[in-house]
């Protein structure tokens, strides 16, 4: 027995050439650097003695006849450092974010060919943060990846959350399954998109969030995507091991590299408790500081537009029926015959503007107002719009002094139909034709098949387009918000204009078909800890065939949870998507609406289960108004709460906008009741939430005058 136990510790010492280990603030956390035999660099991550990643490989696989950068390494030098400052966000959940790591950078040098790779690796209190960095060298100077090799050993088949692999779309609504359980599911959660490309059977996208069956809550993402391919996770089902696979261009390379550089960041964020997962700042830390000097025209918006009637068939983005196909410049749309269905008139748009100069609405969102979209999709088009011609019943000039008369601005829309070469063509003189006309944000869009073609949303070609967009922007004092586009990855810290995306199943699709009822509470833990997504809320008219006889689709929602996004979806960016006139017919619930802020100094998770229920508290920046968001998921709970967040001994008004005891999101989502109480910092709430329901409460302090008569709760 002692010879049998003296061998298997040789055998051990010998398969691990060097190791370090790291440990996080708060010593929960310790990462495990490792070098097999033969020189394979390893990983490994423990929360609370609890395996989280199992031992992992490191490395890139490179193309051609070079030696791939996966083993025959040594350890040529270890350096760690500890870090922590506060630093303030231009906008944001909170005022301050506090980044507090422990590092360790492992330089690696490979025998055969003397080059040079660190992994780079920061532990924080809620997760891990590691990259691949390049220094300048003689032997690696370009080189093309084939694959990078990044591997995540799961401890264990656990609960997960998660949408299809896929190189052109996020669009997606969650499949829950086991790990084990993917690969068996991945055709019926393939759904169709006006862009996409599968690729595997068990290759499932970042941001990946899983539950352990001992209570772990497991987040795999990535920092920083800046000049490199989007990362998915591929998984061997036996084995339960994801490993990196990223996104190929037209050629099939997946990475174009030149020496000084590095790789994105890649995240695995963990705790016991899942409020700090939705609450961890990782990916924004793992950014760069602010690059704009001057953000005082960066600014959070708050706004209206004639988008819904658009997606739910009411109205047209097109201007005629009578075109089979347009060329700018030679088409005249003044001897055409307009189809009297087109959104983007002077009209329609005025009453808009009108309505959010009435309500406080900072903004109209107008699409469809250019020349171009009568063929617009589907043609593999280069030459689409030139995002500076409207058409003949849009009047850039007087609509934009009207906006402004109104202290109103209109929210100029650049879909590019994904041909990326004519955009950029176009991109100095649109965004010029934006500030000579009072516009400071643009939506643009990337629907349909990249152009060039056979590029993909993904790739490292496309990724970059998206980030010269966003330079370009601030360059010309613009905000961004770009749907269509990579999910976001923390940029928006160091270019806080580009104040929102999509990147992920919004609202649109309840018009569609309609999403999971249980939808809007996972996306507070993937898609939003990248940065903020326009998920466009505030629908109130559920059954759409109300505005389109021949749109059948049911928004999946009650009144009170879509009022409950305001909150728990966070995004300086926020629209009130639906008709005016649903909102005049329930105007005291639209109430929320106009009042809940866009921009925080302080932001609580009191509930979080992913799938099942999110409720979040938010003090208003600069004030002390209060606003908290619950929503639930396919099941009715009942939520309970407490207010020791507000400050000692003030007591607040808090209404509360809750879901009516027989609200379904199904059979009777408007059904909902508002009610005022007293609240201290030791009040209690406990409130039912219907299935796919929710509620919205805003806080404001009690004065003489807005206390009289109420009751504490």
């Amino acid at each position: 027995m002692k010879k049998t136990l003296l061998g298997f510790l040789f055998v051990l010492a010998s398969c691990v050439v060097s190791a370090q280990q790291l440990k996080s603030p708060n010593g929960n956390l310790t990462m495990d650097f490792a070098l097999q035999s033969g020189g394979v660099p390893t990983y490994k991550l423990d929360y609370k003695g609890k395996a989280v990643i199992k031992t992992s490989k490191l490395g890139l696989e490179l193309k051609k006849d070079e030696k791939s950068l996966l083993d025959d390494f040594t350890v040529s030098d270890t350096q760690t450092a500890t870090f922590d400052e506060n630093w303030k966000p231009v906008w944001g959940e909170v005022a301050s974010i506090r980044n507090q790591y422990n590092e360790l950078a492992v330089t690696l040098k490979q025998n055969k060919t003397d080059r040079v790779m660190i992994v780079r690796f920061r532990l924080f209190d809620d997760g891990l943060g590691f990259r691949y960095e390049f220094p300048t060298q003689k032997n690696l100077v370009y080189f093309v990846i084939k694959e990078e090799r990044t591997q995540f050993a799961m401890a264990g088949d656990h609960t997960a959350f998660w949408i299809p692999g896929d190189y052109d779309t996020q669009e997606y609504d969650f499949t829950t399954s086991k790990l084990s359980e993917i690969q068996g599911l991945m055709k019926k959660s393939v759904t169709a998109n006006l862009s996409q490309t599968s690729f595997s059977d068990s290759a499932v996208q970042t941001s990946l969030m899983m539950k352990s069956a001992d209570g772990l809550y497991i987040n795999l993402h990535e920092a920083a995507l800046i000049d490199y391919a989007c990362m998915h996770l591929n998984l061997d089902p036996k084995t339960l091991t994801f490993q990196s696979w990223l996104t190929p261009d037209a050629k099939g390379d997946k990475g174009y590299m030149q020496a000084p550089c590095t790789s994105p960041w890649r995240t695995v964020m963990v705790s016991d408790d899942a409020r700090d997962i939705v609450a961890s700042k990782i990916t924004l830390n793992l950014n760069e500081p602010c690059k704009i000097d001057d953000t005082s025209w960066i600014h959070p918006v708050k706004y209206v537009g004639v988008w819904w009637e658009m997606i739910t068939g009411k109205s047209t983005w097109s201007y005629t029926d009578e075109l089979p196909s347009v060329q700018l410049g030679i088409t005249d749309y003044t001897k055409v015959k307009p189809n009297g269905k087109h959104g983007a008139n002077n009209a329609n748009v005025k009453r808009y503007i009108d309505f959010a100069a009435k309500h406080g609405f900072g903004g109209v969102l107008v699409e469809g107002w250019n020349q171009g979209w009568e063929d617009w999709f589907g043609h593999s088009k280069d030459y689409v719009f030139d995002f500076v011609s409207p058409y003949p019943d849009f009047d850039v000039k007087m609509l934009n002094e009207y906006a402004h008369s109104k202290g109103v601005k209109i929210i100029m829309h650049h879909e590019t139909s994904s041909s990326v070469r004519n955009y950029e063509r176009h991109i100095d003189k649109a965004y010029q034709f934006m500030k000579d006309n009072g516009y400071d944000a643009v939506k643009s869009g990337y629907v349909g098949d990249i152009l060039p073609r056979g590029e993909n949303h993904y790739d490292q070609w496309i990724i970059n387009h998206y980030q010269y967009a966003i330079e370009k922007a601030a360059d010309y004092k613009i905000m961004v918000n770009a749907h269509e586009a990579v999910r976001p990855t923390g940029i928006c810290r160091t270019y806080p204009n580009m104040i929102g995306n999509e990147s992920a199943r919004g609202t649109e699709y309840q018009s569609f078909g309609g999403s999971k009822p249980n939808h809007v509470t996972l996306l507070p833990f993937t898609r939003l800890l990248g940065g903020p997504m326009d998920y466009t809320p505030g629908i109130f008219e559920m059954d759409l065939s109300k505005l389109n006889p021949e749109n059948h689709s049911h928004v999946n929602s009650t009144i009170a949870n879509q009022l409950a996004l305001y909150v728990t979806l966070y995004s300086p960016l926020q629209m009130a998507a639906d008709l005016p006139k649903n909102y005049e017919r329930f105007i005291d619930a639209f109430q929320f609406i106009k009042d809940v802020a866009i921009d925080w100094d302080d932001s609580k998770y009191l509930e979080a289960e992913p799938g099942q229920y999110i409720t979040a508290a938010r003090k208003a920046k600069g004030k002390q108004d209060w606003f908290i968001g619950s929503v639930g998921g396919n099941d009715p709970r009942t939520s309970n709460i407490n207010f020791n967040f507000l400050d000692k001994g003030k007591t607040y008004v808090a209404t509360i906008y809750a879901d009516g005891k027989d609200a379904h999101y199904k059979t009777n989502p408007q059904s909902y009741n508002i009610r005022k109480v007293l609240v201290t910092n030791k009040s209690k709430l406990s409130q039912w939430v219907a299935s796919g329901g929710g509620y919205a409460i805003s806080i404001v302090p009690a004065t003489s005058e807005n206390s009289k008569g109420l009751k504490k709760l």
